[in-house]
């Protein structure tokens, strides 16, 4: 793959330390805003969630750059703070994850009810029926993990834990436990700690089944064996995270904080991957709650096969994007439709 991101910018007199460390800096006193924020909305409010995602995010790009750059840091620091931030992120991850979930589903379900074209091989008025009921029953589901959900990220932000974390936050804020090797130029030790980042996500891509995901409609795709794939497309997911803030960092240092555009339309396509893969097993795990209606079971059966259908726009749209050329030969080469 030909790379844009400009990873050679970097100032060959630059030490990484004096980019690295800013970048740090920066991630943590967001983090400590979002904190603050979170202290200040109280519960069950708007804000809190929007305060929840800021921390989450701060998180997220504290423990990638601690995982690519952990050469330039104190290791037994950097792991242990990985560790905590992970446990904190997906603490506050749970609480909108089932939001989001159920808000999806119940958007589907009316979507698919509401179709003048019935499903294949399908009955609309059996699914009309069975829609109110499945949604009935995705609702009662999701909402008690939710409501669990919320529950733990109270504990967890009231533990002593969750105080260790923030106390190194707040310390990272002002202070980076840099190794010996964050003294070298930028140019011989950070570039190459993004280059192989880059390279992890590249083997990761290469081994995708891409010729397949580059056709629409792709029925082919939707068989049972396609769940299975879903976990290398989310290991993608995450090294392409890992690849952009990584980029993030050497940006910081040449003051171009933005990624370029083509990473985040990529993340956005595995986002809705991840979001489409985790609804549909939803759907499939309330299909078989014991005893429900034969039209419940149908309708949320209509919903898994839609969901996967999801999941096969977002490889498609993934394709398009990462790989433009192999896209459009893929077009040329595909049989008319009659």
């Amino acid at each position: 793959m030909q790379r844009p991101e400009n990873t050679a910018g970097i100032a060959g007199q630059e030490l990484a330390g004096e980019i690295l460390a800013p970048y740090l800096h920066e991630q943590a006193g967001e983090f400590l805003r979002g904190l603050r924020l979170h202290r200040e909305a109280g519960p069950d409010n708007q804000s809190t969630e929007e305060a929840a995602l800021a921390l989450r995010a701060a998180a997220r790009r504290i423990s990638a750059t601690l995982h690519t750059f952990r050469p330039l840091l104190d290791p037994v620091w950097a792991d242990q703070l990985r560790a905590e931030l992970a446990w904190l992120s997906g603490t506050l991850a749970g609480e909108h994850a089932c939001s989001a979930r159920l808000a999806r589903l119940l958007d589907a379900l009316h979507r698919l009810a509401g179709s003048r074209v019935p499903p294949p091989r399908g009955d609309t008025g059996t699914l009309t029926v069975g829609a109110a009921r499945a949604g009935a029953l995705l609702d009662r589901q999701l909402t008690l993990a939710r409501t669990r959900a919320h529950s733990a990220a109270l504990q967890a932000l009231g533990s002593s834990r969750f105080h260790a974390v923030a106390d190194a936050v707040a310390l990272l804020a002002s202070e980076v436990p840099l190794a010996s090797a964050a003294a070298a130029h930028a140019c011989e030790v950070l570039a190459p700690a993004a280059l192989d980042a880059e390279d992890r996500l590249d083997r990761a891509v290469a081994a995708l089944p891409l010729a397949r995901a580059a056709h629409p409609y792709n029925a082919e795709a939707l068989v049972q064996e396609s769940e299975s794939q879903d976990s290398p497309w989310h290991q993608v997911r995450l090294l392409l995270r890992l690849h952009r803030y990584a980029q993030e960092v050497l940006h910081h240092g040449l003051g171009e904080p933005e990624p370029p555009e083509r990473l985040l339309a990529a993340g956005r396509a595995l986002d809705r991957h991840r979001d489409a893969a985790e609804a549909a097993a939803a759907a499939s795990a309330a299909a078989r709650t014991p005893r429900i209606a034969p039209a419940t079971a149908y309708a949320l059966g209509v919903l898994h096969a839609d969901q996967r259908h999801e999941v096969e726009a977002a490889r498609f749209a993934f394709q398009r994007i990462w790989q433009p050329v192999a896209v459009s030969h893929a077009a040329s080469t595909a049989p008319a439709v009659p």
